[in-house]
């Protein structure tokens, strides 16, 4: 059976056909006619008083024609100068047969790259309200469509949210087209595919399935295509809502699909085999399959030395367990086995809780819910006064909560190494999963004690085992076991030590890294002159 077969969710069942315009469904099996007036007129009335909207009447070869846009939308020097000006300046052009008049424009007078022709009315109203032009002949019953869009978009910068001390500091924009020349930039191959379908009835919004072909699996190329074409919905404003559609298990926590806004990480998932997704207005690219050892490693440990890595990814890893389990060990302790605490500590524990009116367990859950709070506030407020709020609610609110007595000051510091914990995951998403179930494990602690946290913690290992990506077991290369894979998981192995390709996604070309280059400069060097080192 293919790694990547399963069973589908309910949710990615069949569903009802989402309706389209209106207008859209109207002018579907229409056409337009040689009556140049009632074409303008029937355009006009589909798009009414739209401020931007533009018909532009000349004559070609004493003909009347008319150009129509919508000005928000198009490049208007490009429209003067490439297509209404070699237009009009064609005063001799034969104009008796009439039929052959758009060919003759497209391949002997316009200067336009992209010149097509079409004579569906829907076809023609999408293509304006995508930021094409058209134009329409006396006469001609086929319009001339012209791509002349006018892309706003901001400067190529460095990721906010996955930051790096070395390697590459550009990042992914919301314009597809500019994500798209970041990648084949990294991978001027032609086995390099870009496939483009649209999303949404409404926003058709434009998603890309970026793959190696002589690389990744042809089976899980083809689930993700299914994937993607399956959704049914008007619009698409984010690459969070085809995330969501496609993921295996909508009720789990944690993220089953990457995204990250960095070309050279999607880069290097793309050598490895996985497939990346890129939409139209995200600056964000969608990586499958995921694995959980993706969400606490960067593209920044393959640009260092190797023990540098490993050090610097089971730091990681110790911090996502601490931050993890910290706030509900603490409870358990002091609630249900003080015995556990030294004895060194037993004085500072009871002496430092004098006084407090709550419980611990009341305490340590009131502390998570207020620092979840100051969190979201300081990220949603401008980036000029959310520094200066969190100083304030950290320092402030923090020390006047103690001094009321509210709070005992070793529950300040026990949630505050929590949290500090959380920070060093890489992968924004996966420390928010990890943040939020910190909730059920102090109400497990809280009620059952040790065993309420031993339980908690093995419904959280138990779901992590059996979850999926599509199809590749989320704990893989841990569970189950891979020797080959593990020399780049918790720890990462010397480059030239990584010579495969993960198993689980299981690439076409598996080999990667050839020998060593010392080694072959060594042989090269003692090669020359019978096997002797060249004394000069």
């Amino acid at each position: 059976m293919s790694p990547f077969f399963r069973k589908r969710t309910k949710s990615e069942q069949p569903k009802q056909t989402i309706p389209k315009s209106e207008i859209m469904i109207e002018n579907e099996d229409k056409r337009i006619t040689s009556n140049l007036k009632s074409n303008i007129e029937h355009f006009h009335k589909i798009f009414k008083n739209d401020m931007d909207f533009l018909i532009r009447e000349f004559h070609v070869g004493g003909k009347s024609a008319a150009l129509l846009c919508l000005t928000s939308l198009v490049e208007r020097e490009e429209v003067e100068r490439d297509i209404i000006q070699p237009l009009q300046e064609q005063t001799n052009l034969n104009m008796t047969i009439i039929s052959s008049i758009p060919t003759i424009l497209e391949k002997d007078i316009l200067y336009h790259a992209d010149v097509q022709k079409e004579k569906n009315l829907s076809t023609l109203i999408q293509s304006i309200t995508l930021g094409k032009v058209i134009v329409l002949l006396e006469g001609v019953e086929e319009a001339i469509l012209f791509d002349a869009i006018r892309q706003e978009k901001r400067a190529i910068d460095q990721p906010e949210t996955e930051r790096v001390v070395r390697g590459p500091k550009d990042g992914f924009i919301e314009q597809i087209s500019t994500n798209v020349a970041l990648l084949r930039y990294r991978l001027p191959v032609p086995e390099f595919r870009i496939e483009k379908t649209e999303v949404g009835t409404r926003t058709r919004t434009k998603v890309a399935v970026c793959f190696l072909e002589d690389i990744a699996n042809d089976t899980l190329l083809k689930e993700v295509k299914t994937r993607i074409d399956a959704i049914q919905i008007d619009g698409v404003l984010d690459a969070g809502y085809i995330e969501q559609f496609i993921q295996d298990n909508p009720w789990s926590p944690f993220p089953q699909i990457q995204n990250t806004e960095r070309p050279d990480k999607v880069v290097g998932n793309l050598l490895e085999g996985r497939v990346a997704i890129l939409v139209e207005g995200s600056p964000f690219a969608l990586i499958a399959p995921a694995t959980f050892n993706q969400f606490y490693q960067t593209s920044e440990d393959y640009y260092d030395r190797w023990l540098i890595t490993s050090a610097i990814r089971t730091i990681r890893i110790l911090a996502l367990i601490f931050s993890l389990t910290f706030s509900s060990f603490y409870v358990t302790v002091l609630s249900f086995h003080p015995e556990l605490i030294p004895s060194g500590f037993v004085v500072a524990a009871s002496s430092g809780r004098h006084g407090v009116p709550f419980p611990v367990f009341v305490e340590v859950l009131l502390m998570e819910i207020a620092m979840e709070i100051l969190r979201e506030a300081t990220i949603r407020m401008p980036q000029q006064v959310g520094g200066a709020l969190s100083i304030v609610g950290v320092l402030v609110v923090g020390q006047a909560a103690v001094q009321a007595g509210f709070v005992s000051p070793i529950t300040v510091v026990i949630i505050a190494l929590s949290t500090i914990g959380s920070f060093a995951t890489p992968s924004y998403n996966a420390a928010t999963s990890f943040r939020m179930l910190r909730f059920p494990l102090i109400i497990l602690a809280g009620t059952f004690g040790l065993l309420g946290l031993a339980v908690g913690i093995v419904l959280i290992l138990n779901h992590m085992i059996g979850l999926r990506s599509f199809g590749v077991p989320f704990m893989s290369p841990i569970s189950p076991g891979d020797a080959s894979s593990n020399k780049d998981s918790i720890i990462r192995a010397p480059l030239n030590w990584l010579k495969a390709r993960p198993k689980e996604i299981n690439p076409k070309n598996k080999k990667r890294v050839g020998g060593r280059v010392k080694d072959k400069a060594e042989h090269n060097f003692l090669s020359k002159d019978g096997g002797k080192p060249d004394e000069t």
